[in-house]
């Protein structure tokens, strides 16, 4: 879910580490490392499940498992990539899609999609659910999207239940990079599908956060080397061009947020916010830009941007002006809400926790939703794999794995973009389908930087193919209850489109 924290191979936006997994270790000792590479995962399980829903009963098989991946020259073993697999019974794989779900972090695992928006279970996100205690077990989830499609969850090497195999350390670092972590994935995609007799069927991906950064360069991957037409994109809260992300000096990082900000100023939800932000988007990308370019040693600008940033975000002034009209995310949820002793989420501004420090000048605070999600969440996927599909790992669950991120290779291209791949799978193939989802409360992947990305995209047909909505919510969109809903409905029709498009 989170994404860019600095790693020693390369630098990457600034956000809020996830906390650090507890070590096995005993406290103040370093962790044992085992040159002993770890067994490979358990064969794969084969369930059935009957899931009665309002107005409806599904009947569906689950497969949990894993893709082996070996070098190519020698057969050596690389890594097992684990996935849990939901397909409905009686329907036709010709005609029957398939879409392959992978999160973000990197190093987040995919039980954040499964239990959270598009799997038959889910877990509660909001009220009582949002605390690390929370009730463990998920209950039915009515807005599952396996009414209209077959769902294959990956987890990336180092997340969910995957392992590394091998003990080359070459190997970790090809893994833990951009250009091989994709390699990768859109290898596990080709193998299930020829694996599991789908090499027919429609396929889809989507991509959450880095995930939706990650799903346009499978597509193209997939297209041009591995054989593999992908018919649409689903890309909930992506990151399509870090350069729009970072820069202390880049009037884009501001520019973008600064729709988001207000609207958690303005307290907006429903399904409809942007209706009442189209003041705020039209000052942040004109006069917002303009007085921003004309820099600190204009005072009439930096008096208006001061002035104007201060009336969107509900912020002191003072502050507001002290800072030169340029907020950052960290400061807006802390300043916001710390007069209540409280802090709100980057994830979604609108949600607060209790600030472990309310008066000190930083504050290590937790994110009230990130933080507080983990265990249920990874608990949750636990009780799944081993209660539902009977599918036995002697391990933790890897729901956020800060070594991945920590390590992650960015590349020699920096700042690292998705866009010229979208730009290539859109070109190449006139019948693909797009969907951009955001919240409109998250100041970690705002909206706006995704509308202003998508404006520069040519219509190359019909330009209703590339398609952004903004609903009321944060970066886990899905955790609103008319959000969620929402979100199936519009991914529905993307897939019955990209269906439709090959007959």
């Amino acid at each position: 879910m989170w994404f860019g924290l600095a790693g020693a191979s390369g630098a990457a936006p600034s956000t809020p580490p996830a906390a650090p997994h507890p070590s096995a270790a005993e406290p103040g000792q370093a962790p044992h490392k085992s040159t002993t590479p770890p067994n490979p995962l358990p064969p794969a399980v084969v369930t059935q499940h009957t899931l009665a829903l309002p107005g409806r009963t599904l009947h569906f098989s689950a497969k949990a498992g894993a893709i082996h991946l070996s070098n190519a020259r020698d057969g050596a073993p690389l890594a097992d990539v684990s996935f849990v697999a939901f397909q409905l019974d009686g329907a036709d794989p010709a005609t029957r899609p398939v879409t392959f779900a992978i999160n973000g972090g990197p190093g987040a695992g995919s039980a954040w999609l499964d239990l959270g928006a598009m799997g038959p279970w889910r877990i509660p996100m909001t009220g009582a659910g949002r605390v690390p205690s929370a009730n463990p077990i998920p209950i039915p989830n009515a807005d599952t999207w396996l009414d209209f499609t077959d769902l294959v969850f990956i987890d990336p090497p180092g997340t969910g239940y995957s392992r590394i195999l091998s003990k080359d350390g070459a190997v970790k670092k090809d893994f833990y990079s951009v250009k091989g972590d994709i390699d990768a994935l859109s290898v596990v995609i080709r193998k299930w599908l020829t694996e599991n007799h789908r090499l027919g069927s429609p396929k889809f991906i989507v991509g959450e956060s880095y995930g939706g950064f990650r799903a346009p360069k499978i597509a193209y991957r997939l297209e041009d080397q591995e054989g593999i037409g992908i018919s649409g994109l689903v890309l909930i809260s992506p990151v399509l061009d870090f350069a729009w992300f970072q820069g202390a000096n880049n009037p884009l990082v501001y520019a973008t947020r600064l729709p988001s900000l207000t609207a958690a100023a303005r307290n907006l939800k429903g399904l409809d916010p942007r209706k009442h932000l189209a003041d705020v988007e039209a000052y942040a990308a004109g006069p917002y830009i303009e007085d921003l370019l004309r820099g600190e040693r204009d005072p009439q600008a930096l008096a208006r941007i001061s002035a104007k940033v201060a009336s969107f975000t509900g912020l002191d002034p003072a502050l507001v002006r002290k800072l030169g009209g340029r907020i950052d995310p960290e400061t807006f949820v802390r300043e916001r809400n710390r007069s209540k002793g409280r802090v709100g989420s980057l994830y979604d501004a609108l949600t607060t926790g209790y600030d472990s420090n309310p008066y000190a000048a930083h504050s290590d605070y937790a994110d009230p939703i990130l933080d507080v999600l983990k265990a249920p969440f990874a608990s949750a996927m636990a009780y799944v794999t081993e209660k539902k599909l009977h599918w036995f790992v002697d391990a933790r669950y890897e729901i956020l794995n800060e070594e991945v991120n920590r390590e992650w290779n960015w590349g020699k291209r920096q700042p690292p973009e998705a866009m010229s791949d979208l730009r290539h799978v859109l070109a190449m193939d006139p019948k693909l389908h797009v969907l951009v989802v955001h919240g409109a409360t998250d100041v970690v992947t705002p909206y706006f930087a995704s509308q202003l990305l998508i404006d520069q995209v040519p219509p190359m047909g019909d330009p209703n193919r590339l398609k952004l909505v903004v609903y009321g919510g944060g970066h886990m969109v899905y955790a609103l209850d008319p959000s969620r809903a929402a979100l199936r409905g519009e991914a529905e029709k993307l897939i019955d489109a990209g269906v439709a498009a090959r007959q």
